[in-house]
């Protein structure tokens, strides 16, 4: 696509009522469309810096502006009957050997040509979808090569930005659901549901385009220095298992820079596997003395990790006090609106609240901050219901994709009001426009223990590179995968082949998984230890280039 291309564009419009259903974080979509008409281009005037378009239909008119502003181009709709239209689909010309990356976190494809992307977020892991799989693997066996048709998938991250193998990028400054349709040859085609502002930008080089991207999209805040000093390694179930798994890697000269212990508020045992509890205070029973040792591995250049959501466990303190004050997304009865997460329901924080949102910064700063955690990962942010009501009277429909770009500023803020910028960082999972200035780091989800290309080892790799090219450049992978369903587990081989991947991420850390004595573990023998030495020492070694892309970033 070119400059002049721009003034071409194919305009159509019409109305839609959309039907949603949730489950577990995966939506389920139909989209009723009625009355889609193409229009006519039928008059142009100039503008300051550009050209007025009307498109026309009859009796009604659609007005659409493309701008040259700083060394970008805007296209918008700047008129419409707003009583008769809600949906806009601007098609434009492209290059038959155009590649597009992009969209946020795509999994299975790299280049999306010949895909449609939704721009919805969402959990990525698919109870259906991974039934299918177990069934698929047991009658052939298993084929990490294969995926599922690429519109089986959803995304943590979406986000209406990609970038052209032609040197440019668009953005569309949008929140509600739509869909960047990359399938018919020479033509691209963006599906809106509301009035859409979109953003060009040509350069000579994609270095070029990259700042480009970022003037416009920001960049992520500042990272500490000593997540890149060695291993951050993933132990659970207590102070005690904590300082012996320490002691068995000093013993084996691997550089930890840090311990990531997610259960530091509790566990819950499920059907599932062993689970964190939603409860957002430091459990004394399970990690005696913590507040004690978190200073004396600090001293030992180790720093201590947790986990935190916007979720809260019904039988925590925690929701206990937040429903009472009335702090909880509330359901269309005026409930508390509880949302299934594997196995348990949980209720979720209304960040539209200012006061709900100012208590939960709160407990971030006093519960992880105050007893001395430098880091914790920022999970989910993916999951409000369309169908609940918020405190602000929004429809959660528009506020859906924005929901973990609230998540990761309530956690920001709580950083700098403490202080501790360039100290104490998180990372999040979820995100949309805006997570680029809010979130610290991302990671890439919950892959399953295995090689797969769409859920496994091999799919960090295109998550990992479409991100970079939606604007976001800080990415990391839990060592070893997370999810174990059934057969699925971790072997030896894939631990060490993952572990080999993460050392060249900013963030070098292991994981347990949903399931740890059914899996293979980085510390479980001599060999395994000697091998995380191993890349503890290689990715230390990598400091300096690491902190040169970070600031090049």
């Amino acid at each position: 696509m070119r400059r002049e291309d721009l003034e071409h564009i194919e305009l159509s419009a019409g109305w839609c009522n959309n039907l949603f259903t949730m489950n577990r974080g995966s939506f389920f979509y139909t989209k009723l469309t009625t009355n889609r008409i193409r229009l006519s281009q039928t008059a142009q005037e100039p503008v300051e810096n550009g050209v007025r378009y009307y498109y026309t239909f009859r009796e009604f008119t659609i007005v659409l502006e493309v701008v040259d502003l700083d060394g970008k181009t805007m296209v918008k709709v700047t008129d419409y009957p707003k009583d008769r239209i809600n949906v806009f689909l601007l098609s434009f010309t492209s290059a038959d050997d155009e590649k597009i990356y992009g969209c946020g976190e795509n999994y299975v494809k790299f280049n999306l040509n010949g895909e449609k992307v939704r721009i919805w977020v969402a959990e990525h892991q698919n109870v259906r979808r991974i039934g299918r799989k177990m069934i698929r693997d047991q009658i052939f066996d298993a084929q990490p090569e294969r995926s599922f048709a690429f519109n089986d998938y959803e995304s943590y991250y979406a986000q209406p930005t990609f970038v052209s193998s032609e040197k440019y990028f668009v953005h569309a400054d949008t929140s509600t659901y739509a869909e960047f349709n990359f399938k018919k040859s020479g033509r691209i085609n963006l599906y809106f549901q509301e009035p859409p502002v979109l953003t060009f930008a040509w350069a000579d080089s994609f270095e070029e385009l990259s700042k480009k991207q970022a003037e416009l999209l920001g960049t992520p805040k500042n990272l500490p220095d000593w997540i890149f000093d060695g291993a951050i390694l993933a132990v659970q179930e207590g102070t005690q298992r904590v300082e012996e798994k320490i002691r068995d890697a000093k013993e084996a000269d691997v550089k930890l820079c840090g311990i990531w212990s997610q259960d530091w508020c509790g566990c819950r045992r499920t059907g599932f596997g062993y689970q964190v509890m939603w409860n957002w205070r430091w459990d004394e029973d399970l990690y005696p003395g913590l507040t004690e040792k978190i200073p004396q591995w600090r001293e030992e250049g180790i720093h201590f990790l947790g986990y935190i959501n916007p979720f809260m466990a019904l039988e925590g303190e925690i929701y206990k006090e937040a429903s009472e004050k009335g702090y909880c997304v509330k359901d269309r009865k005026g409930e508390d609106y509880l949302v299934k997460i594997t196995t348990f329901p949980a209720a979720m924080i209304d960040f539209t609240n200012p006061e709900a949102y100012a208590w939960y910064k709160e407990i971030i700063k006093k519960n992880l901050i105050g007893i001395g955690l430098d880091g914790w990962m920022a999970d989910f942010g993916e999951y409000l219901p369309v169908d609940s009501v918020l405190f602000s009277g929004e429809d959660p429909y528009k506020v859906h994709n924005q929901w973990p770009v609230f998540w990761a500023k309530c956690n920001r803020e709580a950083i700098e009001e403490c202080q501790k910028e360039g100290e104490v960082f998180f990372f999040t999972r979820a995100g949309y426009t805006g997570t680029i200035r809010e979130s610290a780091m991302m990671w890439t989800g919950d892959q399953h223990v295995d090689w797969y290309l769409d859920d496994g080892l091999a799919a960090v790799i295109p998550a990992t590179l479409s991100l970079g090219l939606s604007g976001y450049p800080y990415a990391h992978s839990d060592a070893g995968g997370y999810t174990t369903v059934m057969k699925m587990t971790r072997s030896r081989e894939l631990l060490m082949r993952w572990a080999e991947m993460n050392i060249f991420s900013p963030l070098f850390r292991t994981h347990e998984g949903n399931q740890p004595s059914r899996n293979v573990q980085i510390y479980d023998t001599p060999g395994l230890l000697s091998h995380l030495a191993f890349c503890s020492r290689i990715h230390a070694g990598l400091k300096d280039y690491l902190l040169d892309c970070v600031h090049l970033a």
